[in-house]
């Protein structure tokens, strides 16, 4: 068996990373924490997928967790890698989430309280990944600072937490 095809390759036994590009952090880096709590919120997207027993639903959750797959790429890239990315996060991402929600939110009474989560588990699952898209949110914002974090990266992970709100109003209130 070739080194290449190993699930374990060594190189961060000593407690550093690569990124994509080439460059070494620490895996205790603000950065790590940042892209690895977008890979959590990816997790958590495809567990409310998996439960949410709705194709049309499960489709657009799906397309959630490859959105967010680009933002990890990118948040894991240096300069360098970032320049070879094929594809990133656009403006167009966050607006296709805005004309959902719009769509999803005519269709719901107006809510005049605050949603306490777990009236499903169905929801649940929904409110579990809605909280994570909020920490890595958070996480990513505060690496601002040691990393280049693109606005439209900013603005999906703000209105995808948004999505999965209204997404839990949709399967608690319209069953659907």
């Amino acid at each position: 068996m070739s080194e290449m095809t190993k699930i374990y390759t060594k190189t961060g036994d000593n407690g550093r990373t690569t990124l994509y590009g080439g460059s070494k952090v620490k895996k205790c880096s603000n950065r790590v924490h940042a892209y690895g709590a977008v890979d959590e919120a990816n997790t958590l997207i495809g567990l409310a997928a998996a439960q949410i027993e709705n194709e049309d639903l499960e489709t657009l959750l799906r397309i959630c967790q490859q959105k967010l797959f680009l933002i990890g790429s990118e948040l894991a890239s240096d300069d360098r890698g970032r320049r070879m990315l094929k594809e990133k996060i656009t403006a167009q991402d966050a607006l296709q989430l805005e004309h959902l929600i719009d769509a999803f939110s005519e269709r719901l009474p107006v809510s005049k309280e605050f949603q306490i989560p777990g009236k499903t588990v169905k929801s649940a699952y929904l409110h579990v990944a809605r909280a994570m898209v909020r920490k890595a949110e958070r996480l990513v914002i505060g690496i601002k600072e040691e990393a280049r974090v693109s606005q439209e990266i900013l603005i999906y992970m703000n209105r995808l937490s948004d999505f999965l709100f209204i997404l839990t109003r949709v399967r608690e209130e319209l069953m659907i």
